[in-house]
């Protein structure tokens, strides 16, 4: 609509522009036109993805120079500017006489007489009304905020998977230079602390919250929410969208070019004020949120004792446990007080769901279940090192053990009323800062000590990516190839001294634009899950020694992700999926997690044979043929059961039952509930993981099967849990659910921070996910897809019933399905003849 109103005003003046006295016609006095004009337009009808808003009060000798620097910059954004005017000098007069200059269009709304009472943050509301682009930045006209500078946080707010991006100078290479003399500068930083003292999550990931200079989602920005006064917007803005995505650009101010500030004592008592009503208007929110009564609050305190009470019945449990174990049993008493908390945390769950939580719980049974056995489990890892300590120094194991559970009550209490059972309530800010900079500088600080660079572990991923690590991987041991040259890999993975060395008081992602480098640093300082990647050639890994001894971590949350686009941009994708060749026919399965996908391929391969590809991840092509991905199983108790696996020892069956519980849908839901808080969470992942590895087995020890190399897919089946049925799933409803699929896989921080800022061979992150969305969509046109619904865990059962029907539709006849892969697929230099192709094993 909007759109159609600005062509209607451009077209009123001959399409072309307007002259500066018709200009002051329209819009001087009070009767200005509802649709902004189009003072120039060098190409109508080409759509806008950014508006640039430059509020502008008696700006003349600014406005020429604006023009000039501004066009240019925002030229290859596909931008237009929209100067919104409350001068009374001739701003309006002189923007005519230059836009024709510039090779943008230029708008123009001049507001009535009056309206500018609620200054420079009511000018960019009226202004984002008007808005044409998904993107709306601001920025100022005295040429404080350099048009450069702008134009760098418009592009890199439109390449990443954010809300609001600030222009910030109190962070990086940020600098406070442009404002004029020492005074202005103590004034602007007292005025910054002031609102981050008054709004402390809110504000706990912007530096700058009083910046001018900012760029917009615009459908992730409700204007109507916005109530203007002063200059400070985005404060605004900020405060009022709480689960708005925030990251910051670097900048430095420069001095202003010409005319007077706008800045006074009454600017500064408008701040005040505006500070004032937010902080109410918060409050009262806030009560609104979550009454606090009287009645609400003896509510709480009610749940505390009804939730202690149940626990000390839980300590009886769990004490009684104990002591048959440790006095009658004679068993070690750790192992005595793991079984012990098995039994008291089922006691537990089972009072706690009925009678604590009984009215007001989130989520399934079972989700319960497992988020609280999790908990439970995570805190017994914590309980037992102090046990032992305790009983080191003499007290009985019984009171050691009952006082490590007294001790974690408030911990079990508040995680479980506000996380386990608590509806789900509306996400807040995001923990993690993201700063973008351009000081090179910070990029890789020096090293505490000298380490070696040789890569001592080399794998060639599928004859598509080389990599050489520091650490052994052994999710990638299947492609272990030592003959790579050190100096020839595609990506390295070395361990060294990553960040600052104190502490910090939140996680943060800094990507550094002039070297193509990124960095994530946690809490701990250098003790912290930190890492820094250099995007080059070869893709530079450096991880700290604490994920360094967490390999599964390094992987997962950074090897992988990692690879997933350096795979797009060799042709490939890595699909979550799970991939089998059954009597020459290659059949991928996908599911969500914890469906018993792994347990449907095992049986498959039990009972039926065939080649096995991959369980997790499978590398796929636009050709139709998927590559092997055979990492390690990740296996649950059940699923051993299911496929009768026999080979395991009694300690790792042990063992597993811990594995199973914390490694489990319920542990990674916990997870990712923990990460939403200001909490080093790679590192508590990277701890947990070496203490209680995942239970992960090659698949050839878990049922007697041989490894392809690849295979022409034919088949994909979803399975899903539901009334028994089959129906065919099309193309593009595929395409997508498997894009989702994927995208589920890697939800753990911090791919959402990394990712948006990954650039392969010169492609941003927007591309690659355009890419990696055409190589599956032309995957998918050589696959047929049914949805499998089972009410008893039958799909082992049936798909081999399934396979080869209805596959003429395809194009695929009869000898295809029995002649394995019909593609000349080239396998690994130095694996031929290794591996299984077609209808081969390894």
């Amino acid at each position: 609509m909007t759109d159609t109103r600005h062509q209607q005003a451009f077209d009123s003046f001959g399409g072309g522009a307007v002259d500066a006295a018709t200009c002051l016609d329209l819009l001087v006095g009070g009767n200005a036109p509802e649709p902004a004009v189009v003072v120039h337009d060098p190409a109508p009808g080409v759509p806008v993805r950014l508006t640039v808003i430059v509020p502008t009060r008696n700006e003349a000798e600014n406005v020429s120079t604006l023009l000039a620097r501004l066009g240019p910059a925002v030229e290859t954004l596909s931008a237009e500017i929209l100067v919104v005017d409350d001068s009374d000098d001739e701003t309006a007069e002189v923007l005519a006489r230059h836009a024709p200059e510039c090779p943008v269009p230029v708008l123009l709304l001049r507001r009535p007489a009056g309206a500018g009472r609620d200054g420079l943050s009511g000018a960019v509301v009226a202004g984002a009304r008007q808005a044409r682009g998904d993107w709306v930045l601001v920025m100022d006209g005295d040429l404080q905020h350099p048009p450069e500078a702008a134009a760098t946080v418009a592009r890199i707010a439109m390449c990443h998977e954010v809300d609001i991006v600030v222009g910030t100078r109190y962070a990086g290479a940020g600098s406070v230079e442009g404002l004029s003399g020492p005074a202005r500068q103590v004034t602007s930083s007292s005025a910054t602390r002031l609102a981050k003292a008054l709004f402390p999550h809110r504000l706990a990931t912007v530096s700058d919250p009083m910046s001018g200079l900012f760029a917009f989602r615009r459908a992730a920005v409700d204007l109507d929410l916005l109530n203007p006064l002063g200059f400070k917007i985005l404060l605004e803005m900020l405060v009022r969208h709480r689960s708005a995505r925030v990251a910051e650009v670097a900048y430095e101010m420069a001095p202003r070019h010409a005319g007077r500030s706008k800045a006074s004592l009454r600017v500064g008592l408008t701040y005040l004020r505006h500070l004032a009503r937010l902080r109410r208007q918060r409050l009262v929110g806030q009560l609104r949120e979550h009454p606090a009564t009287p009645r609400e609050r003896l509510r709480e305190i009610g749940r505390m004792i009804a939730f202690g009470v149940v626990g000390l019945s839980g300590i009886a449990v769990n004490t009684a446990v104990l002591w048959t174990c440790y006095e009658v049993l004679g068993w070690h008493h750790l192992l005595g007080a793991a079984l012990a908390t098995q039994a008291s945390t089922a006691w537990n769950f089972a009072l706690v769901d009925r009678l604590v939580y009984r009215r007001n719980r989130a989520g399934t049974l079972v989700g319960r279940a497992a988020r609280f056995f999790a908990l439970n489990n995570l805190l017994l890892v914590l309980r037992l090192p102090v046990l032992q300590a305790l009983v080191w120094s003499g007290v009985g194991v019984l009171v050691s053990n009952a006082a490590t559970l007294v001790a974690l009550f408030l911990v079990r209490f508040f995680v479980s009323d506000r996380v386990i059972f608590s509806p789900d309530r509306p996400d807040g800010r995001d923990p993690v800062r993201m700063l973008v900079d351009v000081d090179a500088k910070q990029a890789a600080p020096a090293q505490s000590r000298k380490r070696h660079q040789y890569l001592d572990f080399r794998y060639d991923v599928a004859g598509v990516v080389t990599i050489g690590s520091q650490i052994m991987l052994p999710e990638l041991e299947f492609f272990r190839a030592q003959w790579v040259a050190d100096s020839e890999v595609d990506m390295a993975v070395r361990v060294g001294d990553v960040g600052r060395r104190g502490p910090r008081r939140r996680a943060a992602m800094t990507e550094y634009t002039n070297v193509s480098t990124l960095r994530y640093e946690e809490h701990l300082g250098r003790l912290g899950a930190n890492f820094r990647v250099e995007l080059g050639q070869p893709i530079n890994i450096e991880v700290g020694p604490l994920l360094a001894r967490s390999p599964h971590v390094v992987y997962t949350n950074i090897i992988e992700a990692l690879l997933r686009f350096v795979m797009v941009s060799r042709g490939r994708m890595l699909l979550h999926s799970a991939c089998v060749n059954l009597d020459g026919v290659g059949v991928m399965l996908s599911a969500l997690t914890d469906t018993g996908k792994t347990a449907t391929v095992l049986r498959l391969l039990r009972d039926h044979g065939g080649l096995f590809l991959s369980d997790d991840m499978t590398v796929v092509d636009a050709t139709g043929t998927a590559v092997c991905y055979p990492k390690p199983l990740t296996i649950s108790a059940h699923t051993l059961r299911a496929v009768q696996a026999n080979d395991l020892t009694p300690a790792e069956w042990r063992r597993l039952r811990f594995q199973s519980r914390l490694h489990s849908k319920g542990g990674r839901s916990l997870a990712l509930t923990l990460s939403r808080f200001n909490l080093p969470i790679m590192g508590i992942n990277a701890i947990t993981q070496k203490l209680i590895p995942p239970p992960k087995y090659s698949v050839d020890r878990l049922v007697p099967c041989r490894i392809g190399s690849a295979t022409a897919v034919q088949e994909m089946f979803i399975i899903e849990h539901g009334t028994p049925g089959i129906r065919e799933l099309d193309q593009a409803s595929t395409l997508t659910r498997m894009i989702q699929n994927t995208d589920d896989a890697y939800g753990f921080p911090p791919f959402r921070y990394l990712a948006s800022a990954i650039t392969i061979d010169g492609e941003g992150y927007p591309q690659l996910r355009q890419r990696e969305r055409e190589i599956l969509a032309s995957f998918l046109t050589h696959v047929r897809t049914r949805i499998i619904s089972s009410d008893c865990y039958g799909w082992a059962d049936e798909i081999p019933r399934l396979i080869g029907t209805g596959n003429a539709a395809l194009g695929i006849g009869e000898g295809a399905l029995h002649t394995g892969v019909c593609v000349d697929m080239p396998v690994w230099p130095r694996w031929n003849g290794r591996l299984a192709s077609s209808g081969e094993a390894a």
